[in-house]
């Protein structure tokens, strides 16, 4: 990360963690509908899991049935995804350099969290940009990101309310958050960033959406849930390359 943000995750204790965790609580909402989403929306196989962590993303996509390659900056998470999963493929990338990754080859990037760490809008452009070159034509990235009600309220799995100034944040400002699913209870540090800026963000790289779901909670499922079923969470985003959603606007 860059030197006016630190990748909380890079730490040895925080992968130990995070490496417990499945979908607990909020998180359950987070994955909920992606089967679903990504039936709708991607043709093919062939996946990247961009930002895996200890992999718990890129095994639920293995478990979807797709072909799928795990990409971190963070070496102590890698750590615990092949310890978890030792014939997943899991790789370690400098920050912000994909270029080892085949262009027009994946049908599918999926980004869960990852976005909510990284700092400037001319690293997400970046980023994005090279996620796109890795798409097939038709291919899609979902992209998973915190909405920003998620640091102003409190939930089943997080609490902000030793955190006010998360309510003076701006797109672009550090935020604060607790994860209660965890023994580590260190604060993690987010960036916060909005629909606006998320949609400036795709344009900049080319991209555009095709649809954005906001997933609810239902009283019916289980958890005790705080806020979960009257304020959104997490804001899910399919992407596709703007010259191809312009085409098929246009037929």
């Amino acid at each position: 990360m860059s030197a006016e943000f630190s990748n909380v995750y890079d730490d040895h204790a925080r992968s130990e963690a995070y490496a417990k965790l499945e979908f607990p609580g909020t998180y359950y909402l987070a994955f909920r509908d992606l089967p679903a989403i990504i039936g709708e929306h991607v043709r093919g196989r062939k996946a990247v899991d961009f930002g895996c962590g200890t992999g718990r993303s890129t095994r639920f996509l293995g478990e979807l049935g797709f072909d799928v390659v795990g990409l971190d900056i963070s070496e102590p998470m890698l750590v615990r995804a092949r310890e978890r999963d030792p014939r997943g493929e899991y790789r370690l990338v400098p920050d912000g350099a994909l270029g080892g990754l085949e262009a027009d080859a994946y049908d599918l990037v999926l980004s869960a969290f990852t976005f909510d760490n990284i700092p400037t809008r001319e690293k997400k452009v970046a980023l994005f940009r090279s996620l796109k070159r890795c798409l097939r034509p038709g291919g899609r990235i979902v992209n998973l990101v915190s909405s920003p009600d998620i640091y102003i309220n409190e939930w089943a799995s997080f609490s902000t309310k030793d955190y006010p100034g998360n309510r003076d944040a701006r797109c672009g400002d550090k935020v604060l958050i607790v994860m209660l699913d965890v023994e580590d209870k260190r604060p993690v540090e987010d960036i916060l960033w909005t629909d606006e800026g998320y949609r400036d963000v795709y344009e900049r790289a080319g991209l555009a959406p095709l649809e954005t779901y906001k997933p609810l909670a239902k009283e019916t499922e289980g958890y005790e849930w705080v806020k979960e079923t009257v304020i959104t969470p997490w804001v899910i985003y399919v992407l596709g390359r703007s010259k191809e959603i312009g085409k098929q606007g246009g037929d």
